[in-house]
């Protein structure tokens, strides 16, 4: 999975290697292109009982590999740099597990997600028709968690990840000649103005329920041709909150900055809104499900008191399903999620099995 990883929306090949694997490894009702390139792996036991989903994802970012290991990426720009491969061998690995098991009700489906990274892959799914008749009683899924004691079950009491939500400012002005700015539009003081606007609107308490964060990420104004005063400009910001109360406000308050200070300036501005993350929200339930797999399996256990800042399109199932998200710490010297020199401890890939296997025999039971 490593070495063959691809972007969000392209796991084609990623899908076909899991097809693959699944069939070779004993499952026999296997559901693909749900929502893209998602598949489905069903494993049923009896017509009654609680159905139980495991996610995981498919997909890799554009970061560049700097590792030499043997099982560097093979494509050029690309890399699981966020540990979805892992993610998927674990899921796989149930599997074989899975295979030697006689459960006298329910079943359980395997289910290997698109798109993640973009936020859309989880909305896609949902809409798909195949995948509403699955109906699970619970949705359960993990990530890998850079910085934190190798092994270590991470939960939170309720919210597990920020509401995450992109956006890009574009401004039209009037070009000019650089010697004359005064018969132009140029937008750089406005693109100022926003920054220095939307850099109040920070609230970095975590342990605020109305924590907000605004991070700004590109901005450009007008093209390197130095006789001509700019007349056009962007900028793009990413945005996370606790609460979808939290995000709806902030993007009311950031619409009229914008409309104030793009007229202040003559301007006509655009926003263009994307790569949306529900809130992660996990059900009591799901949390004892989780906390009772740790203690039985002999893990260490953390509660953080306050939610992880990224966001994960987990969050789409929450808002329809009882669903549980934990993390597995990946160890304090691991590399940082999406930094070019990360690699998914294969370590954890046993501990994530023993995991989730706990959890469908405590339901399926």
């Amino acid at each position: 999975m490593h070495q063959h990883p691809e972007l969000s929306g392209e796991e084609s090949q990623t899908s076909k290697r899991i097809r693959d694997f699944l069939m070779e490894n004993g499952a026999t009702h296997i559901i693909t292109d749900i929502g893209g390139n998602g598949l489905a792996a069903l494993f049923t036991f009896a017509s009654q009982g609680p159905v139980v989903m495991i996610r995981c994802e498919l997909d890799a970012l554009p970061i560049e590999e700097v590792n030499h290991f043997s099982h560097r990426s093979k494509n050029k720009g690309v890399s699981h740099k966020c540990g979805h491969d892992g993610h998927m061998a674990i899921v796989a690995g149930l599997a074989l597990w899975l295979n030697q098991q006689s459960f006298k009700h329910g079943q359980v489906i395997l289910f290997f997600q698109p798109a993640e990274e973009t936020g859309i892959g989880a909305e896609a799914v949902l809409k798909n028709e195949q995948f509403l008749k699955f109906n699970p009683d619970y949705v359960f899924a993990l990530h890998n968690l850079p910085g934190n004691e190798m092994h270590t079950i991470i939960q939170t009491e309720k919210v597990f990840s920020a509401t995450v939500q992109s956006f890009a400012v574009f401004l039209k002005g009037k070009q000019a000649h650089a010697s004359e700015p005064e018969n132009g539009i140029n937008p750089a003081l406005a693109i100022a103005a926003l920054i220095n606007s939307f850099d109040q609107l920070i609230n970095s308490n975590t342990g605020d329920e109305a924590f907000s964060l605004l991070t700004p990420i590109y901005t450009r104004i007008g093209e390197k041709a130095y006789g001509i005063s700019a007349g056009d400009g962007e900028l793009h910001y990413t945005i996370r909150a606790w609460t979808d109360g939290k995000m709806q406000e902030l993007k009311e308050k950031l619409h009229k900055i914008i409309s104030q200070i793009s007229n202040r300036y003559a301007l006509d501005f655009s926003i263009e809104w994307f790569d949306y993350f529900p809130v992660v929200i996990n059900a009591d339930e799901c949390n004892v499900f989780i906390k009772k797999a740790a203690v039985i399996n002999g893990l260490q256990t953390e509660q953080k008191t306050t939610p992880l800042k990224w966001g994960d399109d987990f969050g789409w199932f929450s808002q329809k399903y009882k669903t549980g998200f934990f993390g597995i710490g990946a160890g304090l010297q691991t590399p940082a999620l999406h930094h070019n020199n990360y690699d998914f401890p294969d370590e954890l890939i046993g501990t994530g099995i023993n995991m989730l296997s706990e959890i469908i025999k405590q339901i399926l039971e």
